[in-house]
């Protein structure tokens, strides 16, 4: 298998080794733009020897992926979709060698599984157990459905002007969905602040190497579906232009290793409403002012596309391309287009993208001699999921008329999230037994639960994280629970935490002794269905609310 070298500086050329899941920086420019590079002859080799005993999805090019454990490789099967010519859409506006490429065939129905796929992978690679990501739909669903496979807590943040069908969908997953009444970039800003509060792991988007190179897989696929060549064109719609910015590393990848002989040109297509990288490429400027968002396709509702749009344009510059915004109007009529004529339901991002195309074909940009693939990113909404009832997300509301969120407007918005989250500490060195109590509190979407695996570890985190109750095992290697309980106990910051005991054991009077006074309540564990005991937490938990 080839292996990660080393990351290089896209201004200055700096090499430096890369760290996982850590923001790079050069060290040389400070730039924060590197990219990552593998060893590309003995990859090239592996491709002459053909590829026909790899997996069919994106873990068939697992050699210029960022991750090596056996484990976390194939967690997540994305990738490996179809790529169709177009039958009718593009032939009605003039056009016979349009090529789609399908990400609907997902394992959540868009092209944000492949970023799962990756940085979930990562994640569990670096021993992950919490993470946060900011969305405006795909990306979370996407994730809510790698962490739940790779038992990975997962906190979504999502603007309230997010369809309900996609807060919905991370939710069935099992993610704490997060709904803040404000725009994506306040969003992201209040999830950065909560993950930093409670350091935790964020996902940063195109700001994450594993994120990024997770999209080249795109351009590996159209490539080899296209008998090796490369096309004349690929277009695309973007919010934060993550998925360009990564697919056009493959194909770089690619004609560098030999194996295509151009780059294709690239057309980056955004939303009237919110346009930023349009606006300022029409202006021939080389960095985007943001934008405060003014479209119904939410999606693409990224108002400041920071430094994304700067390596962008520099692909329009280098291999030729353009940059073309449409009318949310026009995105829904390519939609109903698209469904008559080649029988694809989309959702209204990937709608631009096609809108976007007949505008580029309409005005003679793309030639008739052309050959063109357009990223279908992914589907319109599945039939809506009831099953979670009513209570599903925690709201997080900032003032009035907020045009931006300052730090008060944040914290005010954390401290009342914090507030909405009642934690319990699981300290049982019985995993099986821990996973079922953790699953059936959490799946109550009140409650975070972290676990311990012996009372050592369980003071440590009870002095760190401070929860609302701690759940103990009485017996554990190292420290046992009644230790753990006289240490909580003789602790300032930790004596006013109520405890609730679980023993597999009878206890003698003199251990029931030793522990009066110290704890809430105790229960042997197996004389209480899982649900009943968990109940009987949540009990405690509340009386102990009630007495605040």
């Amino acid at each position: 298998m080839a292996k990660l070298k080393y990351l290089e500086c896209v201004l200055c050329g700096h090499q430096q080794p890369y760290v996982p899941l850590v923001a790079a920086v050069c060290q040389q420019c400070g730039s924060q733009w590197l990219e990552a590079r593998y060893d590309y002859v003995a990859f090239k080799q592996n491709i002459l020897r053909g590829l026909p005993g790899r997996p069919a999805n994106l873990w068939r090019y697992q050699d210029i992926l960022p991750v090596e454990a056996p484990a976390a490789i194939n967690l997540y099967p994305a990738g490996g979709t179809p790529l169709w010519l177009s039958q009718r859409f593009a032939p009605a506006l003039g056009h016979n060698t349009v090529y789609i490429k399908d990400e609907r065939y997902g394992p959540t129905s868009s092209f944000k599984d492949r970023q799962a796929a990756v940085g979930v992978a990562a994640m569990l690679e670096s021993g992950v157990k919490e993470a946060v990501i900011a969305s405006t739909g795909n990306a979370a669903v996407a994730y809510a459905a790698a962490c739940a496979r790779a038992g990975i807590k997962l906190w979504v943040f999502m603007t309230s002007l997010v369809p309900q069908e996609k807060l919905r969908e991370a939710a069935l997953f099992g993610a704490e969905v997060i709904r803040v009444s404000g725009n994506y970039d306040q969003t992201k800003q209040i999830a950065a602040q909560f993950a930093q509060r409670r350091q935790l792991f964020l996902d940063r988007g195109a700001g994450s190497l594993p994120a990024r190179e997770s999209m080249k897989t795109i351009a590996y696929e159209i490539v080899e579906q296209l008998n090796w060549r490369s096309p004349d064109w690929y277009i695309q719609a973007v919010s934060g232009g993550l998925g360009p910015l990564g697919v056009y590393q493959g194909f770089k990848e690619l004609f560098s290793m030999g194996l295509i002989d151009r780059i294709p040109k690239l057309a980056v297509i955004q939303t009237e409403g919110c346009a930023p990288m349009v606006r300022a490429f029409k202006a021939g400027k080389d960095t985007a002012d943001p934008v405060i968002p003014d479209t119904c396709i939410i999606i693409l509702s990224t108002g400041d596309p920071g430094s994304s749009y700067n390596y962008l344009w520099r692909l329009t510059q280098q291999f030729g391309g353009t940059m073309e915004s449409v009318t949310d109007a026009e995105a829904f009529a390519a939609m109903r287009s698209l469904a008559k004529s080649e029988g694809m339901a989309v959702e209204p991002a990937t709608a631009v993208a096609f809108a976007g195309l007949e505008k580029m074909l309409r005005n003679g940009i793309i030639r008739p001699d052309e050959q063109v693939v357009i990223n279908c990113t992914g589907h319109t909404f599945p039939v809506e999921k009831h099953v979670l009832g009513d209570q599903w997300a925690v709201d997080v509301h900032l003032s009035e008329g907020q045009a931006a969120a300052p730090r008060e407007g944040v914290q005010a918005a954390l401290e009342n999230l914090d507030e909405k989250t009642t934690t319990v500490l699981l300290i049982d060195d019985n995993g099986d037994d821990a996973l079922l109590i953790r699953r059936l509190l959490e799946a109550r979407k009140k409650y975070r639960v972290f676990h311990a695996k012996d009372g050592i570890e369980g003071l440590k985190m009870a002095r760190q994280k401070r929860p609302d109750l701690i759940v103990s095992d009485l017996t554990m290697p190292g420290m046992d629970g009644f230790g753990l309980v006289e240490a909580l106990k003789s602790d300032e910051l930790t004596r006013n935490i109520p405890v609730v005991v679980v023993s597999a054991r009878d206890i003698t009077p003199e251990e029931r002794q030793r522990l009066s006074g110290h704890i809430e309540a105790m229960y042997q564990k197996g004389s209480l269905p899982s649900r009943k005991f968990v109940e009987q937490v949540v009990q405690v938990i509340e009386e102990e609310k009630d007495k605040e």
